[in-house]
């Protein structure tokens, strides 16, 4: 597997150098297996990168402008996965943490959603295949926003969400086994 030596670049060059994604096919098997892909053609899949110095091992960076979420490893490395990010009024930035996880998480949309679009349901339980949180969530700090999966994978690599930050079932459920409750998040653009 090939990984990018960050550490010998210029400071912008290395971070721009780190938003780039390997091909999938370099993905190691096993820690990285993907298995059946659902992935939206052009949206590269989670893969190990350089990392610069600086951020400490288990945090979990969100960059939204590229659609990516980091989790941070020992010895300058992350895990790079693609998400789906918030579009118009709903971007955010800050920090936060991961209050709470849950597998197959029900869904009920918010009277915001429901007036935006009258036909979603008022509740949909955890574990049905058209629950657009998928089949992992890990809620942020004490608002409404949560890492999830998706019911929709090719909306993954777009701005779509009401806030949330969405993510490949098959990534969030390996995200999901990684982190535990109280992993810092930080968010930006």
């Amino acid at each position: 597997m090939r990984i990018l030596d960050l550490r010998r670049m210029a400071p912008a060059m290395a971070a721009a150098a780190m938003l780039f994604a390997l091909p999938p096919g370099q993905a190691s098997a096993g820690l990285f297996d993907f298995g059946a892909s659902t992935q939206r053609q052009g949206v590269t899949g989670r893969h190990l990168v350089a990392f610069p110095p600086g951020y400490t091992p288990g945090t979990i960076l969100v960059q939204f402008s590229q659609r990516r979420l980091y989790l941070v490893l020992p010895q300058q490395r992350a895990i790079s996965y693609p998400i789906g990010a918030p579009k118009g009024d709903a971007r955010w930035s800050g920090e936060t943490y991961v209050s709470e996880k849950r597998v197959n998480p029900s869904w009920t949309p918010t009277p915001e959603m429901r007036a935006e679009n009258p036909d979603l349901p008022a509740y949909v339980p955890g574990g049905h295949p058209q629950n657009p949180l998928g089949v992992r969530a890990m809620y942020l700090g004490k608002s409404l926003y949560r890492i999830h999966g998706t019911d929709a994978p090719w909306t993954v690599g777009q701005e779509v969400s009401h806030g949330c930050i969405r993510m490949f079932n098959q990534d969030v459920a390996d995200l999901y086994q990684r982190v535990p409750i109280g992993t810092p998040v930080v968010v930006g653009w």
